[in-house]
């Protein structure tokens, strides 16, 4: 039987954190939200590092609490916290020639939101124009169970924080310029956010 640790953390990982419950138990919680048990996840090829779990971090920035911070470079985003901290998650970003990086807001928050592809991204894929109007939310859904919508100067840039089904891709530099995070850490991050929040994208990290 393949042990969740050995399966998301490799041999190295493995003895590092072999005494540790705590780790073991966000293991667990990952692969039970994202409905994979060991077998059926190596059989799928799944696997995620422990370092893309969420965990409250020391933070030096000078960003007030509540802002969020995205550093493509290390896949990390940050919920910053009120005494020095932040809640960080392990992030999936936009591959080359589709990476942004400024400031915007939290224009809008949808549960398990309506995905509507770009017109730009149906003509570089036509198969998506079934979806020209609108694929419902649901498990399938390219955005998952949650959406934070990024807006600048009070129009939407088209850019979001989303959750996916896809999570073996955290870490990874494979989406169309979006922030992509396991479902279970964006529904989280969501409840912890609000309309109107700061949001900033760095494509180096300070």
């Amino acid at each position: 039987m393949i042990s969740r640790r050995s399966l998301l953390l490799g041999a190295a990982g493995t003895a590092a954190v072999a005494s540790t419950a705590k780790a073991d138990s966000a293991i667990d919680a990952f692969l039970d939200s994202v409905g994979l048990d060991p077998t059926t996840a190596a059989q799928q090829g799944f696997r995620i590092d422990r370092q893309w779990l969420p965990q409250d971090v020391s933070y030096s920035g000078r960003e007030r609490p509540g802002t969020i911070v995205i550093d493509v470079a290390s896949r990390y985003l940050y919920h910053v916290q009120e005494g020095g901290t932040a809640r960080r998650y392990g992030i999936g970003v936009g591959r080359d020639g589709f990476r942004w990086a400024g400031a915007a807001v939290v224009g809008r928050k949808a549960e398990w939101p309506t995905w509507t592809p770009p017109a730009a991204m149906i003509r570089r894929q036509p198969e998506l124009r079934e979806w020209a109007g609108g694929m419902p939310g649901g498990v399938d859904n390219p955005l998952g169970a949650r959406a934070l919508y990024l807006y600048r100067g009070g129009r939407d840039t088209l850019y979001r924080i989303h959750g996916t089904n896809a999570p073996w891709t955290i870490g990874q530099a494979m989406s169309s310029g979006c922030i992509r995070m396991v479902n279970e850490h964006v529904e989280e991050l969501y409840e912890r956010v609000r309309v109107g929040s700061r949001v900033i994208v760095r494509q180096v990290s300070a």
